[in-house]
């Protein structure tokens, strides 16, 4: 059992490093066992195929960030329902924003793989799945806003575009290599911001 998981380990390691150099799509099956010292039949006891064994690497994070996402754009929603909207206390985004890029941090290298490796894989539209669940929020986020404010209903065009600001704020985080510690600076600004943003758009 040992060697099984010792084996294992050496796999995903190779793997890791193969697909970070040459991305999912020109990674090779022969150069990962090559570099783990282990035959194909080896992998295949672990692994289905390819996209399984890059799957091994990032659907553990990839399924963790998605459960914070939904989990405090529930919060969010439930802030409206219980607070006047300009009582709301939305220091709670900056909270979840830091959780999340501490997250990103831990598990950097997972969450390099899946935003600049995953072409050609199941996994390559990943960004687009976070922006489509925000997005949803947002369209109902603005519709209450608009009642609570009076005000015309925001466009489905600008929705989608807010939606993407937000998750390439944080995708940027990770593609641009910086630092943690950078990364929490620039967060921190980006939630005033977009916080600030959303009440400009009903404050006139």
């Amino acid at each position: 059992m040992k060697l099984e998981s010792q084996t294992r380990e050496k796999l995903l390691k190779a793997a890791k490093t193969e697909f970070m150099e040459k991305g999912y799509a020109k990674a090779s099956l022969r150069s990962i066992c090559k570099q783990a010292d282990v035959t194909t039949g080896a992998l295949y006891f672990f692994f289905q195929d390819k996209e399984d064994l890059f799957g091994s690497l990032v659907e553990e994070p990839l399924n963790q960030m998605h459960m914070y996402m939904k989990q405090h754009y529930m919060w969010e929603l439930q802030e409206l329902n219980n607070s006047p909207m300009d009582k709301c206390d939305f220091s709670e985004d900056s909270k979840t924003a830091l959780m999340i890029v501490s997250y990103m941090f831990q598990f950097h290298d997972a969450f390099v793989l899946l935003l600049t490796k995953a072409n050609g894989s199941k996994y390559e539209n990943c960004t687009d799945e976070f922006v489509k669940l925000t997005e949803a929020h947002y369209r109902i986020f603005a519709d209450r806003m608009s009642i609570y404010y009076k005000t015309d209903r925001v466009d489905d065009y600008t929705i989608h575009w807010l939606a993407h600001l937000q998750i390439f704020s944080f995708v940027q985080l990770i593609t641009h290599n910086i630092t943690r510690e950078d990364a929490i600076k620039q967060m921190d600004t980006i939630v005033k911001f977009m916080i600030s943003g959303w009440f400009g758009i009903y404050k006139q």
